[in-house]
């Protein structure tokens, strides 16, 4: 089963093939997505990686904290979204 995961505080100029090559050093990477505003398509500074479950505490506590491009990352399990 795939978990979602929350990164924040990824660099501006991080697109989703550096996120999945960075995430992929810890682990299987089954998909990357960077949130971007629709008005200018310019990153808002967060995504989610979705990668397996038996996996996702390892990558966790490798990545939370790690440092990107000079930014902290801050990582955890994705919460659901509320309808």
């Amino acid at each position: 089963m795939q978990k979602t995961l929350y990164v924040g505080n990824i660099p501006w100029s991080t697109k989703e093939d550096d996120l999945q090559e960075f995430f992929s050093q810890y682990g299987e990477v089954l998909e990357c997505r960077i949130i971007t505003e629709r008005a200018t398509g310019r990153s808002r500074g967060y995504g989610f990686v979705e990668v397996n479950e038996e996996n996702m505490e390892a990558i966790m506590e490798q990545t939370n904290g790690a440092e990107m491009e000079g930014r902290k990352l801050v990582v955890n399990e994705a919460k659901p979204r509320e309808q």
